[in-house]
């Protein structure tokens, strides 16, 4: 079986196409896979090289490649037409112009658009509400294939440790707060060093409490140097510091002194030790739910004016003098539309991880970490709650793996 998949940031990557690559292999190790990684603004451009280290024998098609690919300026070496094209992650229109340039057949997950059921011959529905959103926007329910969250097998492959480590195992301390700033530009830049300004507060506040920082591992030693040399934006009150070497790792030191923060790379291995995490929304809230780690959500507008937004809206802080005011305005707009903001609220309907929103202040949002990181009975039950969520979707990646692989190739002529 020939298997094209397009995809784009490292939330998909990690999320999405991980565990459906590793099923596909696992179930059939001679599978012809090419994952084409498409031009994105969420995309870190180093998705390419993390995958093609985890999957040494699929072939792996970068962006800026890909771009010469879709407009029809030759192919990756050794690859001929597929059988499948596959959707996961980025524009709908990556996918379709693979399959008009590969052929074979093009089925898509979570998403089909207005053209879905022209453009894709299946859907994966991640579960039954996403099912009924596809139906209702016109795509035929009787090619609808309900198969689970691919996340949810990211996850627990990762912590049970399926997946090499991107770095040596460090030396971590359990029962403690693993902060994860997030893989976006701006999420480096900005959120590493607020959340190391935060971790100072809480060392202050509660200094028996392990204190760690699981950083992507799309993001370099390089990023993570120039944001603590520059501290962030002046509105997220950051510290400033700089990177040190420690004992199968690196830390992050402060510049106001004390001992450094250890960084872990590959957090799902890291989080069950955890007693709970401090992160973005985003694939890692799902992740985290996954695993049963309780949670609080940072969801910070101290500077709006440099968050990445779907669409021609990212670029609009560009106009001369009126631009990042009227972005400012438009992301705060959009954030005001929702009332929750991680994915396991959203589902049901509370703040089973706790949100902070708003203008964030690191010594606050000490404040709140420590008192929950105190509260063994509100974890426990944070936790129970949180792994049964999501329980039932253990085992996507494998129903939707053998579905492709069910489908009847293309011809060889």
């Amino acid at each position: 079986m020939r298997i094209a998949i397009t995809s784009n940031g490292p939330g998909e990557f990690s999320g999405w196409v991980r565990p459906l690559v590793a099923a596909l292999l696992r179930l059939e190790s001679q599978t012809d896979v090419t994952v084409f990684f498409v031009p994105d603004d969420y995309a870190t451009g180093r998705e390419a090289d993390v995958a093609q280290r985890l999957f040494p024998s699929i072939r792996v098609v970068p962006a800026r490649e890909y771009v010469r690919f879709a407009l029809g300026r030759g192919r990756p070496a050794n690859l001929g037409d597929v059988d499948i094209v596959q959707y996961l992650g980025g524009d709908l229109m990556h996918a379709a112009r693979v399959h008009a340039r590969l052929g074979g057949t093009a089925r898509s997950y979570k998403f089909a658009g207005r053209a879905g059921a022209k453009r894709f011959e299946r859907v994966y529905a991640i579960d039954e509400r996403n099912a009924t959103e596809l139906a209702g926007g016109g795509y035929p329910a009787e090619r609808i294939e309900t198969v689970g969250n691919l996340v949810i097998d990211g996850a627990l492959g990762e912590a049970a440790g399926a997946f090499p480590p991107t770095e040596p195992l460090a030396d971590v301390p359990p029962d403690g707060v693993l902060f994860m700033p997030g893989a976006r530009r701006h999420e480096v830049a900005n959120m590493i060093p607020f959340l190391v300004q935060t971790a100072v507060q809480l060392r202050r506040i509660a200094p028996d409490v392990p204190l760690a920082f699981a950083l992507s591992p799309f993001t370099t030693r390089d990023e993570i140097e120039r944001a603590l040399a520059a501290g962030g934006h002046p509105n997220v009150w950051g510290a400033r510091g700089r990177v040190t070497a420690l004992r199968g790792g690196i830390g992050l030191q402060p510049e106001s002194g004390g001992p450094p923060f250890p960084v872990v790379r590959d957090a799902m291995r890291y989080a069950p030790r955890a007693r709970l995490a401090v992160t973005l929304p985003g694939t890692k809230c799902i992740e985290l739910a996954a695993l049963g780690v309780p949670a609080i959500v940072c969801v910070p507008l101290n500077a709006p004016e440099v968050v990445v937004v779907n669409g021609p809206l990212q670029y609009i802080d560009r106009i001369p003098f009126v631009g990042r005011f009227v972005k400012r305005q438009v992301v705060i707009a959009v954030d005001r539309r929702f009332t929750l903001t991680a994915q396991p609220n959203i589902d049901t309907g509370e703040q089973l991880m706790p949100e902070l929103r708003g203008t964030l202040m690191p010594a606050e949002v000490a404040r709140r970490i420590a008192a929950y990181a105190a509260d063994a009975d509100a974890l426990a039950e944070a936790s129970r709650r949180l792994r049964a969520l999501y329980a039932a979707h253990a085992g996507a990646a494998d129903r939707m793996a053998r579905s492709l692989l069910g489908a009847e190739p293309a011809s060889q002529e």
